[in-house]
């Protein structure tokens, strides 16, 4: 429910996570602290490049985010 608000109110902590091939875009969150993000974020990424995911770039940024959060 925090996150929910949180990420409603623009202060959410969110990566966007690119990859090619597949040529997708990812969004992982909401997190409350960019602390619990980066503590997550590994795992994530480390599933996308065990599905075969290459060239995996992200950045972390705080903002609101809502529906698509995978774009191919």
């Amino acid at each position: 429910m925090i996150r929910k608000l949180g990420n409603k109110l623009g202060l959410a902590w969110w990566a966007k996570i690119e990859s090619e091939n597949p040529l997708s875009t990812y969004w992982y969150g909401p997190f409350l602290t960019k602390r619990s993000l980066k503590a997550n974020l590994v795992n994530f990424i480390d599933d996308l490049a065990d599905e075969g995911s290459i060239n995996i770039k992200h950045n972390i940024v705080r903002c609101k985010k809502e529906e698509p959060l995978t774009i191919y």
